[in-house]
């Protein structure tokens, strides 16, 4: 398989249903003052999540008209790379190691305001490519779980129970296949660094014939619906908003360990208004853009001057050292090389089969 194919793939993988082609528009608002501005951001973010910030962002700034496309994660990542294609001012995606990708291939410019230059070391790389979420990844269960076998707080707590309760569990646990889903592909990545007992926790979720699936929407879905009891591995800001409206499920950010993931924007070289890209990113890394992130979403805001709910202070503050964010570096290259993917997703295979047709270690 060529690099090239494997990068499709794997941002195929990638991908949630749902995130269609979808708009937003802003008209410039009449002034005898500034000039009319344009500007063009392209997104792997619903609209639920980016419709407050733009909403607030043109309220402050009524000259500028903005437009924002959502896409797939595919879908972006080919028509950033697509000379035929539309141009962004801006580009968001949550597809960490592809933005990073970009980032060090050349394509982003650097951003030099007081509020890039404040932005913490562990959510930027240089002065291109910024962090401007927060986002855990969680574990979500049924209450009814928790009522018969008691609450999962950790690692631990999922582990022991998958092993002594693997009966009552068979077929009713779900998570993320790294072989079609780049973000479960990820996650195995970080969490092969983590935790020693990953490769158990890989064979235990075998043990229990756990149903492998490609997003969270379909974990969340399942869940709802009573076909899983457990759900692992799931992204928190997505999992806190569908629980609000689902009582029988409860979410946990483990307390042992818990991976974050990261919203990454850049500023493309060749961004057609790269004036407005450079004034709309200021706002997103400044306090003011935050505290709508913060308020307004589930996606958890940065600012290093935000306490409360909603913030990355407030989880460190809660959790401490348990959150492991997912690190903004080259080592994000690793998830897109061949041969160390192929490697992972072979053992990844042969642990997850370990208990196929051989005594279990627990009753």
């Amino acid at each position: 398989m060529t690099k090239s194919l494997c990068l499709l793939l794997c941002l195929a993988w990638l991908s949630l249903p749902g995130l269609a082609d979808e708009r937003l528009h802003f008209p410039a608002a009449p002034s005898d003052g500034e000039p009319p501005l344009s500007l063009i951001v392209h997104g792997a973010l619903d609209l639920p999540y980016v419709k407050p910030v733009l909403e607030d962002f043109h309220r402050r700034h009524p000259h500028f008209e903005l437009h924002y496309r959502n896409f797939t994660t595919l879908e972006l990542h080919r028509r950033f790379l697509d000379d035929d294609e539309e141009k962004a001012d801006l580009v968001i995606s949550s597809a960490m190691p592809w933005q990073y990708r970009l980032a060090n291939d050349g394509h982003a410019q650097p951003l030099r305001t007081a509020s890039a230059e404040a932005w913490p070391d562990w959510a930027r790389w240089r002065r291109e490519l910024f962090g401007l979420t927060f986002e855990p990844i969680v574990i979500v269960y049924r209450r009814e779980l928790a009522e018969r076998f008691g609450a999962i707080t950790s690692h631990a707590d999922l582990l022991n129970l998958l092993e002594t309760r693997h009966q009552a569990l068979r077929g009713r646990v779900v998570t993320y296949d790294p072989a079609r889903s780049g973000a479960g592909y990820t996650y195995a990545i970080e969490e092969v660094r983590l935790s020693p007992r990953y490769w158990d926790l890989v064979a235990a979720l075998g043990g229990v014939d756990a149903e492998l699936v490609g997003t969270t929407g379909e974990m969340l879905e399942g869940l709802a619906e009573g076909r899983y009891l457990i759900g692992y591995n799931l992204l928190g800001s997505y999992a806190s908003d569908f629980i609000a409206t689902h009582p029988q499920l409860e979410m946990v950010i483990p307390r042992d360990y818990a991976l974050v993931t990261q919203r990454l924007a850049f500023i493309p070289r060749e961004a057609p208004h790269p004036e407005a890209a450079r004034r709309f990113l200021d706002y997103l890394l400044s306090e003011t853009g935050q505290g709508v992130i913060g308020e307004q979403t589930s996606l958890g805001a940065v600012h290093p001057a935000l306490e409360g709910p909603g913030t990355a202070r407030e989880l460190r503050t809660r959790l401490g050292d348990a959150l492991r964010p997912i690190r903004l570096g080259p080592g994000l290259l690793a998830t897109l090389d061949d041969l160390k993917r192929e490697a992972l997703l072979a053992r990844w295979t042969r642990e997850y089969q370990r208990w196929s047709g051989r005594p279990r270690p627990h009753p």
